[in-house]
C-alpha cells in the first residue's frame, strides 16, 4: 500500500514517529495524481510546486517542534474555494484563469494547521449539479467505473479521495453536494450544521444553505479536519459563538441507548430495490450494535425537492449577477471571446475601451456586437456561464419576478419552515435520523445530462437536512452492482458528535471503508 492511501490519523502517526517525511507523502499523492488522474479527471488544477514547497515547510515546523494532526498532510480543494494565488474557476468559463486574491477562510485555517494543498478539484459549473458533468472542463468519471458519475456537485474532491490522489478533500455542500457523491464514490462525506464552518471565500451558490465540509476515508479524519475548519468568523455573520468540541476525542464505542429514527418516507416508491437492501441490511448491523431503531414519519420532506429548486435558482440569481464582464473574469469587451482576465483585490482585471475592442476584433474580421454596457453584460454571460447556470437564473428570475413572488418564493419558505420544525420535533425525540444519502447507484455517463427534472431528483434524500441547516453526514454502507452505497445520518442543529459516534461505530464493525477501487 503506498503512502497516498493512508489516513489522515495513520499518515498523522508516521509522521510524528519519523517514519516518513511529508514531502514523502505529498510525493506519493502527486505521483498517484499523474498515474490515474488522465482516467478519473478530478483535477483541474495541480499545484505540484507550492505543495513540495509546503511540505517541506511542514517538516522543518515539525523539527522545531510543531505538533498537530494535519501537519504535513496532503488534501485537495473544491476549485469553488478562494486560494490565494491559486487558479480558482467553480468549473466555469467565466473564471477561467481568474486567480483568488486570497484565501477562504477554511482554507487559511488548514494553513495554519500546516495541511498541503495539492490542488483543486472539478465540480459541476457554480455546484450546480449532481453529476460533475455540468462543469466547462469536461466530466469526472467515478473511480469505481470510469463510465458512470462520480456525483456532484463536488464530484472531483470524492473522486480524488476514493482513488487516493490525496489524504483528504474539502466540497460544498448547498443540497446535497458533499453527501451525494461520498454516496456514489464510496467515502465519507459530511455536510457540517449551517454556520458551523465559515462561508467566507466559497464561491457562493445558494447564501442560506452553502457549507464547507470534509471528505475523507474514514469518520476519524472527518472529525479531525472539521475541527480544525470550524468555529466562529467575523467574516461570515452566520458563524455563532459557539465552541468546536474535540470530536475525536469525544468518541463513543458503544450505541447502546441511542434511539435512531427510520423515517418510512425515504424507503418508499422510488428506491432503488439494492440500495433499498443494502441501507436495511445496514439498519440491522446498526441494530445488532446496540441501538433502539424507532420508525418515525416525516411527511412534508416529499416537498423538499420543490422547495430546494425554487429557494436556490432565486439566491442563484442574485449570487450570480456579480459575473458581470466588468470586475474580474471572462469579458466580451476584451481583446477577444478567449481572454480570460486575472484579478486581484487592488487590481481590477484589465478591459479594453469599447471603441478599441471593436477596433480589434473589426481586424480580425469578427462582427461587432458589443456596443453598449449592456451588450458587455449580455455577451460576457452568454459566453461564460454554461446552460445549468443559465437555466437556474432564468428559473429564479422568474420566480423573484413581480407576479410570481408570492406564489413561488414565499410559498417555498412557509414550506421550508414547516420542514425545519418537523425534523426539529421529530429529533426532540430519536438521537438522530437514519435514511440511505441516494435513491439509486451512480448511474451511466450521460444517461440523464439531457433531463433536469431527473437529475434535480438526485437530490431528494439529502435536501432536506440542507433546508433545515441541519448536520448530516454519508457513510459507506456496502455495494450494489459492484458499485458503493452510502448510508445517511441527519442530527440535531450543532449535533455533529452524535451522528460521527453512530458512523464511527458502524464503521468499525464493517470493512466497507476498506475497499478500494481497482485503477
Amino acid at each position: 500500500m503506498g503512502l497516498n492511501s493512508l489516513t489522515i490519523k495513520e499518515a498523522s502517526k508516521k509522521l510524528k514517529k519519523g517514519e516518513i517525511t511529508s514531502v514523502e507523502l505529498t510525493k506519493a499523492c502527486l505521483k498517484r495524481i499523474k498515474d490515474v488522474d488522465g482516467k478519473v479527471k478530478a483535477l483541474l488544477t495541480v499545484c505540484e510546486d507550492e505543495a513540495l514547497n509546503e511540505a517541506e515547510m511542514a517538516d522543518k515546523q515539525r523539527k522545531k517542534g510543531k505538533k498537530g494532526d494535519l501537519l504535513g498532510i496532503p488534501y485537495i480543494a473544491k476549485d469553488n474555494i478562494m486560494t490565494k494565488e491559486v487558479r480558482t474557476t467553480a468549473a466555469s468559463k467565466i473564471l477561467d484563469n481568474y486567480i483568488a486574491p486570497y484565501d477562504a477562510t477554511i482554507i487559511k485555517k488548514l494553513k495554519k494547521a500546516g495541511a498541503v494543498l495539492l490542488g483543486k478539484a472539478n465540480l459541476d459549473e457554480f455546484a450546480h449539479g449532481a453529476s460533475t458533468e455540468n462543469s466547462a472542463y469536461g466530466t469526472t468519471h467515478n473511480p469505481w467505473d470510469l463510465t458512470r458519475v462520480p456525483g456532484g456537485s463536488s464530484g472531483g474532491s470524492a473522486a480524488a479521495v476514493a482513488s487516493d490522489m490525496c489524504v483528504f478533500a474539502l466540497g460544498t455542500d448547498t443540497g446535497g453536494s458533499i453527501r451525494h457523491p461520498a454516496s456514489f464514490c464510496g467515502v465519507v462525506g459530511t455536510k457540517p450544521t449551517y454556520g458551523r464552518a465559515s462561508r467566507f471565500g466559497l464561491i457562493a451558490m445558494t447564501s442560506s444553505t452553502d457549507v464547507p465540509g470534509p471528505i475523507t476515508k474514514t469518520v476519524e479524519d472527518t472529525a479531525i479536519v472539521l475541527k480544525t475548519i470550524a468555529g466562529q468568523d467575523r467574516n461570515d455573520a452566520t458563524t455563532p459563538d459557539k465552541a468546536v468540541p474535540d470530536y475525536l476525542g469525544s468518541f463513543k464505542k458503544s450505541l447502546k441507548g441511542q434511539k435512531i429514527g427510520i423515517p418510512r418516507e425515504f424507503f418508499s416508491k422510488g428506491l432503488d430495490k439494492n440500495v433499498k437492501e443494502t441501507v436495511e441490511e445496514a439498519i440491522e448491523k446498526i441494530k445488532d450494535l446496540g441501538a433502539e431503531i424507532i420508525n418515525i414519519s416525516l411527511p412534508h420532506t416529499k416537498y423538499g425537492v420543490a422547495v430546494y429548486y425554487i429557494i436556490t435558482p432565486s439566491e442563484i440569481s442574485s449570487n450570480l449577477a456579480r459575473f458581470d464582464g466588468i470586475r474580474y473574469g471572462h469579458s466580451a469587451s476584451t481583446t477577444s471571446p478567449s481572454t480570460f482576465a486575472k484579478a486581484s483585490a487592488d487590481k481590477p482585471a484589465p478591459l479594453l475601451p469599447l471603441g478599441l475592442a471593436r477596433d480589434r476584433r473589426k481586424e480580425r474580421g469578427e462582427k461587432d456586437e458589443v456596443k453598449t454596457l449592456m451588450d458587455v453584460y449580455m455577451k460576457s454571460r452568454g459566453e461564460g456561464f454554461g446552460p445549468e447556470a443559465k437555466r437556474r437564473i432564468m428559473l429564479g428570475t422568474y420566480a423573484l419576478s413581480a407576479g410570481y413572488f408570492d406564489a413561488y418564493y414565499l410559498q417555498a419558505q412557509k414550506v421550508r419552515t414547516i420542514i425545519i420544525e418537523e425534523f426539529d420535533e421529530v429529533l426532540s425525540q430519536v438521537d438522530c435520523i437514519l435514511t440511505p444519502t441516494t435513491s439509486t447507484i451512480a448511474f451511466k455517463i450521460g444517461e440523464q445530462i439531457d433531463d433536469p427534472l431527473a437529475m434535480y431528483l438526485e437530490d431528494i434524500f439529502v435536501t432536506g437536512a440542507s433546508l433545515a441547516g441541519l448536520p448530516a453526514i454519508s457513510i459507506p454502507a456496502g455495494f450494489a452492482k459492484g458499485m458503493p452505497v452510502g448510508l445517511q445520518l441527519i442530527g440535531q442543529r450543532f449535533g455533529e458528535q452524535t451522528i460521527f459516534n453512530v458512523a464511527n461505530t458502524y464503521e468499525q464493525a464493517t470493512s466497507w471503508h476498506t475497499k478500494k477501487p481497482k485503477l
